[in-house]
């Protein structure tokens, strides 16, 4: 009885073990509302699970964790709070983050997925033309909290009006707020039409193009990230990546 009371303990430790080791490799993914990029699918600026979450790189981050055995959660919130969130904590991540040099330390990254176009929109009714991006120092610009495009442009001396979302900046642009938006070239008509149905957007300036991957924390074991950017490179050599993006064109 004694033997078989140190068998079923032992057992249950190795048990416990096992348990911890799966936790440990539970990976928590965030990402924003962001369409075509990242999306939810009830419009709304946020979402608990990974089905209420579509997108051009979420269907990519998808298509790379089923190529795991990784355990994962993912979750839609604003970007200054995934961003902050992220950062520090074992076996999470965050996209589609644009990989710059300013963030190159911050995070360890899996991609490229797709990328984005940096672009000063105009309402539709402006005049303003512009040749370089310094011929916008003068004019006010809306941004958002987080945003690398926008953070750029405060980093360069621009003047840039920062929110904790983009969603508002359609409305900005319409009221006169604000001369010019700084988004995606993507991203500002989709947002401006099924947010506000407000079409016709001038794309004044694209100054900059950037990829966009997935990002996680300095924390989670290199083991892990090398697993899913072996993934994610399977998936794009099966064409994965490519009939993603065909589906949004």
């Amino acid at each position: 009885m004694l033997n078989a009371a140190k068998a079923s303990v032992l057992a249950l430790t190795l048990s416990a073990v096992a348990t911890a080791a799966v936790a440990a490799e539970r990976l928590y993914i965030f990402t924003e509302n962001y369409p075509p990029y990242n999306a939810s699918v009830s419009g709304k600026g946020f979402a608990h699970e990974e089905d209420d979450i579509t997108g051009i790189c979420t269907d990519m981050v998808k298509a790379m964790l089923a190529r795991v055995d990784y355990d994962y959660v993912m979750k839609m919130r604003a970007w200054s709070y995934a961003y902050d969130w992220v950062q520090g904590r074992e076996n999470h991540g965050l996209f589609c983050t644009a990989r710059t040099e300013e963030r190159e330390d911050l995070f360890q990254w899996v991609g490229p997925l797709a990328s984005i176009k940096w672009t000063l929109f105009a309402a539709p009714d402006s005049d303003i033309t512009l040749d370089s991006l310094e011929d916008a120092r003068e004019l006010q610009i809306a941004g958002y909290k987080g945003d690398v495009m926008s953070e750029y442009l405060v980093d360069q001396g621009f003047n840039v009006t920062m929110g904790m979302s983009g969603d508002v900046n359609t409305r900005r642009l319409m009221l006169g707020q604000a001369d010019l938006w700084v988004t995606d070239g993507l991203v500002g008509p989709l947002v401006a039409e099924q947010e506000h149905g407000i079409t016709g957007l001038k794309p004044v300036l694209v100054f900059r193009e950037t990829p966009m991957y997935l990002a996680l924390s300095k924390n989670t074991d290199p083991a892990i990230v090398a697993d899913l950017q072996q993934a994610l490179d399977e998936a794009r050599a099966a064409g994965e990546l490519d009939a993603i993006e065909a589906r949004y064109e």
